[in-house]
C-alpha cells in the first residue's frame, strides 16, 4: 500500500504565486492585444485601398513586384427566427445546413433533465479545473 504525501509548498504560497503569474500573463495579453489591434487597423486601411484600386481597374487580381493581390468575396449567413429555420430544415431534409457540433450547456442540461436516456454515440470528457480568487478584504 502506498503512503499519501502532502505537498511541501503551502497552498497559500501556491495561490499567491499562481495569482502573480496570472496577472503577469494578463498584462502581457493586454499589451499584445493592443499592439495587434493597432496593426489590424493599419491593415484594414491598406486592404481598403487595395480593394478600391482593384475596383477602379475593373479586375479581381493584379500581379505586382511585391506579390499578387487577389480580391475575393466571402458571405456569412445567420438566422433571425430559429423556429422557422428548423421547420424549414425538417420540411426539406436540409440537415446539412447545420454544423456538426453540440451546444455544450444544452447537452449538459438535457442529460441532467433526462438521466434515464442514453444518447447514442455521445462521448463526454470531464476534468477537474483549478481557479484562484483574490482574498477578500
Amino acid at each position: 500500500m502506498s503512503e499519501v504525501t502532502t505537498p511541501t509548498v503551502p497552498l497559500d504560497r501556491l495561490a499567491k504565486v499562481y495569482r502573480k503569474m496570472r496577472d503577469a500573463k494578463g498584462a502581457l495579453t493586454a499589451t499584445y492585444e493592443a499592439d495587434v489591434a493597432k496593426i489590424d487597423g493599419q491593415m484594414d486601411a491598406v486592404t481598403n485601398a487595395m480593394r478600391e484600386s482593384l475596383k477602379a481597374l475593373g479586375v479581381t487580381s493584379v500581379r505586382t513586384l511585391e506579390g499578387t493581390i487577389v480580391m475575393g468575396k466571402s458571405t456569412r449567413y445567420s438566422v433571425q427566427d430559429w423556429d422557422a429555420f428548423r421547420a424549414f430544415v425538417v420540411e426539406h431534409s436540409a440537415f446539412d445546413l447545420f454544423e456538426r457540433r453540440l451546444a455544450q450547456k444544452n447537452t449538459e442540461q438535457f442529460l441532467e433533465e433526462n438521466p434515464q436516456l442514453a444518447i447514442p454515440s455521445l462521448v463526454s470528457d470531464a476534468k477537474y479545473t483549478i481557479s484562484v480568487r483574490k482574498p477578500g478584504a
